[in-house]
């Protein structure tokens, strides 16, 4: 090679090999699919609400658990459409940008007629665990006794060996459950005998459980979330005007953000009512809410009986600007859901 032309090769060579890493952020940025909006739909009751998404193992895909509310069965008295609800499963084979019903979780546990709600699934490597809500019947009203309930799977379709946790009260819904830093499992749920505020308990196996007590108690809410994200730890409520989020270094003390998310309706069809009970997915330095929106106001449909209790989800992204959490319901959201660490 000609001694000469050496020194342009090589500043040529680094001109090309900078570009190439000035365009590596935005190609990260924009890795995966653009999510389908709506997320999911239900074909069955048009109510899927309350999701929780996992790995399935064996099926090397994203399955996803939710409440199926009875959105489209008329001439239901009250609010018995929200009861009588089996848990409704969907699978992307996509990473997560596209959703298809896969059918109903068969669950051992309880009467025909009981109520399931708001599923929270834990992966042990070995073994999956469901937190449930269990309404024992299905009723017009909402005064009725409430339990969660531990159950297990080796699939995420076949659960059984259901066992009621012993917590506060009577009434009890929504769990969330992570595992802390210390190696315990630690989960939060909505005591609707002390305003709705959210409660804890703490567990060494996922089998054992001892109440610790109420976690936020500034305002009620439900559905909460908890999740480690850029070095804290996060937790969202649905605080029925909005999205609630709180923060802490350690899952003890919580400190609450001014300001909630998705409490402003978006932009687009089937989603410009406010987000409710949502799930966070965190893949690699990224995070994904997936929240429930009802079919009313500008996306209610004159044509469909009680448009307003169909309920479908949606997908943002969320991001992290000051210190505040943050999305942007109207972005397209690329997304690449990697399969769990060891999975």
């Amino acid at each position: 090679m000609n001694a000469l032309l050496f020194p342009r090769l090589t500043k040529s060579l680094l001109l090309v090999l900078g570009a190439a890493c000035c365009l590596t952020t935005p190609v990260k940025a924009q890795q995966g699919k653009i999510a389908a909006k709506p997320l999911f739909r239900d074909p069955v009751h048009d109510g899927a609400a309350d999701s929780v998404l996992v790995w399935n193992r064996a099926e090397k895909r994203w399955f996803m658990l939710y409440t199926n509310r009875r959105a489209n069965v008329p001439d239901l008295p009250g609010v018995a459409w929200v009861h009588g609800t089996r848990i409704g499963i969907a699978e992307s084979i996509d990473n997560g940008a596209s959703w298809k019903y896969r059918g109903v979780a068969d669950i051992d546990y309880g009467k025909p007629d009981y109520s399931l709600w708001a599923p929270d699934v834990i992966d042990d490597g070995k073994v999956y665990h469901m937190f449930l809500s269990v309404v024992p019947g299905t009723f017009p009203d909402w005064n009725a006794p409430r339990d969660i309930v531990h159950l297990t799977s080796t699939d995420l379709l076949h659960w059984s060996h259901g066992v009621k946790l012993p917590l506060a009260s009577d009434r009890v819904i929504d769990a969330t459950v992570i595992r802390l830093k210390n190696g315990q499992w630690r989960l939060w749920y909505k005591n609707e005998r002390d305003k709705s505020h959210i409660y804890y308990a703490d567990s060494p196996d996922l089998n054992q459980w001892n109440p610790g007590g109420v976690a936020v108690d500034d305002r009620a809410g439900e559905g909460a979330k908890v999740f480690l994200w850029q070095g804290r730890y996060w937790m969202i409520t649905d605080m029925w005007k909005g999205i609630a989020v709180y923060s802490s270094p350690d899952t003890n003390k919580w400190t609450a953000q001014a300001e909630p998310i998705l409490r402003d309706g978006g932009k687009l069809p089937t989603d410009r009512e406010k987000g409710q009970h949502a799930d966070v997915v965190v893949s690699g330095d990224r995070a994904y809410i997936i929240y429930f929106t009802h079919q009313s106001g500008a996306d209610a449909d004159p044509s469909v009986p009680n448009s307003g209790r169909h309920t479908l989800l949606q997908m943002a992204e969320l991001k992290l600007k000051d210190g505040q959490l943050t999305c942007d319901r109207d972005e397209p959201v690329h997304v690449w859901l990697a399969p769990p660490a060891g999975r």
